[in-house]
């Protein structure tokens, strides 16, 4: 039996056998300079993009650096006895789109001793000036309890005493400065349009950084005839931008929380009386350039007993009673 032949497999040509076989060619190395660069690179990203995150962090946190608020409102026996007795009444007002009010305050008249057969006096005793207290940047207003009852019952003024929103009872995550002076001009709003008090009876009582707060409301309310500042305090920016928790971040471009203070405070003419304590750490060079009329008082402390006798001849001076 025949054996099938196979078909004639194609020749190569004599050229193509005689030629040399192609080496392969060696991979090309990455040069480490560039390695090192490109890992310089992404390092020099990720720390911007960090450095970034910790000045938006700050930035949405730099309200903790001056504000300090406590939503406690504690029941202690002189809290008991001189702001919670049953001549005050505790209020609610400034209310949010829902209805409900945001601003929780006590209002305290001066107190009279009533007869067995005459009820306490409720609301502010149109007898007497009232006093609209701008506590300051610490605590609630049962830090603020101890002048409050002075001015009730040493100077006979009655008294509207309020937590900002973020303080106390009131409703609110955090104070900002905004919000407080928001919640300052709610404050007055409700002395004039609920409790019927002229404008001319009222004093704006600021304290601390409630100072910055009254002298905002008494540029914007002119026929306020007078305020008085308690240990002011404001202008904060240099304050915060040399705080340690500020070292590593813009703080004089991102802080917007400066309570101005002597600025306005130059500007304003209605009546102020500008009480400082020797004790103080920094006295607030912002009271030397107070536009006039002013009158400065210096005492050792705030308990001094020539304090309220001061505030008494300033209210009798600038307040028709």
């Amino acid at each position: 039996m025949a054996t099938p032949r196979k078909p004639n497999s194609p020749r190569t040509p004599q050229s193509q056998r005689n030629a040399p076989v192609p080496q392969s060619t060696a991979p090309q190395l990455v040069d480490p300079r560039w390695i090192l660069k490109a890992l310089g690179l992404v390092f020099a990203v990720a720390l911007l993009l960090a450095w970034g995150t910790l000045c938006l962090l700050w930035y949405q946190g730099q309200w903790q650096l001056v504000l300090h608020p406590s939503h406690d409102v504690l029941k202690t026996p002189t809290f008991e006895s001189q702001l919670d007795d049953a001549s005050c009444t505790e209020t609610r007002f400034f209310t949010d789109e829902t209805g409900n009010p945001r601003l929780n305050a006590r209002l305290c008249p001066v107190w009279v001793t009533p007869l067995a057969s005459t009820p306490l006096v409720r609301g502010f005793n149109p007898n007497y000036p009232a006093v609209l207290y701008l506590h300051g940047a610490d605590g609630s207003i049962n830090d603020a309890l101890p002048r409050a009852s002075a001015l009730r019952y040493g100077a006979k003024l009655n008294v509207l005493l309020f937590d900002y929103r973020g303080y106390g009872k009131s409703a609110g995550q955090h104070p900002t400065q905004a919000t407080m002076q928001e919640d300052a001009e709610a404050a007055l709003n409700f002395m004039l349009i609920s409790q019927h008090i002229p404008p001319q009876k009222i004093i704006l009582y600021g304290q601390g950084l409630g100072a910055s707060l009254a002298v905002q409301l008494a540029a914007e309310h002119h026929d306020i005839p007078a305020i008085i500042l308690d240990a002011p305090d404001g202008d904060l920016t240099n304050r915060v931008v040399h705080d340690p928790h500020s070292s590593l971040v813009p703080a004089r471009l991102l802080f917007n929380e400066p309570f101005p203070l002597a600025e306005p405070l130059s500007k304003l003419t209605t009546p102020k009386l500008l009480i400082t304590y020797t004790n103080a750490q920094n006295p607030p060079p912002a009271l030397a350039s107070a536009a006039n009329p002013k009158t400065t008082i210096e005492l050792p402390s705030p308990t001094d007993p020539t304090l309220l006798p001061a505030i008494q001849r300033f209210v009798d001076l600038y307040i028709a009673h």
